[in-house]
C-alpha cells in the first residue's frame, strides 16, 4: 500500500463527505433497481448474486427483494475480515436499498411495449452506471466478489475465475427455467453491465474514497 504521508496533502485521495456518500449510493441504487424492472418485466436473470436471486424468485414464487437480501447475508462475515465495517456497512444499507425499491418501483413503471433487446440494453446501461455510483461510495450490490477474493487468498485459484465460475453456473441453472432465447438475452445484458465497469472503474480516474 503507497505511503500517503510522501504525497503532497493536495494530491491525496479524500474520503468523501456523509452527504456525498448518501447521494452516490442513492444514485447508484436507484438506478440499478431501475433496470431490474427492465430485467424483470422481460423474465430475465443476470449474474452474481442478484442472479441468484432471481433464479430463486423465479423457481419459489418468493419475492426478489426479500431473496436478494436474504442470499446476501453470508457475505458479510467475510466482508468484515477482508475489508472492515465501513464497507459491510454500505454494502448492506445499498443491498436493503436495491430491495426495498425492487418492490416500489414495478408499480411506478408500467410498459405497454418493451422490445427485449432494448430492454436488456437499458438493463446494462442503468445497472452497469449504477454499480459504478456504488463502487465509488465504497460499496456494492453482492458478495461474490468478497467471496472469490477470500477463496484466492485461501487457495490461490485467481478471483476473477472465482467469479466467472459463479456467473457460469448462474446461466447454465438458468437453462432449467428460462428459454434458450431468454438466456442469451440474458447473457447480452450480464455483459454490457461489465463492460460499462471494465472500461470506467478505474481508480487512477477517480481518488475519493
Amino acid at each position: 500500500m503507497a505511503d500517503d504521508t510522501r504525497i503532497p496533502p493536495k494530491n491525496r485521495p479524500r474520503r468523501h463527505t456523509l452527504l456525498e456518500d448518501v447521494q452516490g449510493l442513492l444514485t447508484g441504487t436507484t438506478m440499478a433497481a431501475t433496470g431490474l424492472v427492465f430485467l424483470t418485466h422481460l423474465g430475465l436473470i443476470t449474474g452474481q448474486t442478484a442472479g441468484l436471486a432471481l433464479l430463486i424468485s423465479y423457481a419459489t414464487g418468493y419475492s426478489f427483494a426479500l431473496t436478494f437480501f436474504v442470499v446476501n447475508l453470508p457475505f458479510y462475515w467475510l466482508g468484515l475480515q477482508r475489508i472492515g465495517t465501513r464497507f459491510v456497512l454500505k454494502t448492506l444499507i445499498s443491498v436493503a436499498l436495491v430491495s426495498g425499491f425492487s418492490i416500489l418501483f414495478p408499480a411506478l413503471i408500467t410498459f405497454d411495449t418493451l422490445n427485449p433487446v432494448f430492454g436488456v440494453i437499458v438493463f446494462g446501461l442503468l445497472t452497469g452506471a449504477g454499480l459504478l455510483a456504488i463502487f465509488r461510495h465504497g460499496a456494492s450490490l453482492g458478495g461474490v466478489g468478497i467471496l472469490a477474493l477470500y477463496v484466492q487468498e485461501k487457495t490461490g485459484f485467481r478471483a476473477g475465475l472465482v467469479q466467472l465460475a459463479f456467473d457460469a453456473c448462474i446461466f447454465l441453472a438458468a437453462f432449467a427455467l428460462l428459454n434458450v432465447s431468454a438466456v442469451l438475452l440474458s447473457l447480452l445484458g450480464a455483459l454490457i453491465v461489465n463492460l460499462i465497469i471494465t472500461f470506467n472503474h478505474r481508480k487512477d480516474w477517480y481518488v475519493a474514497t
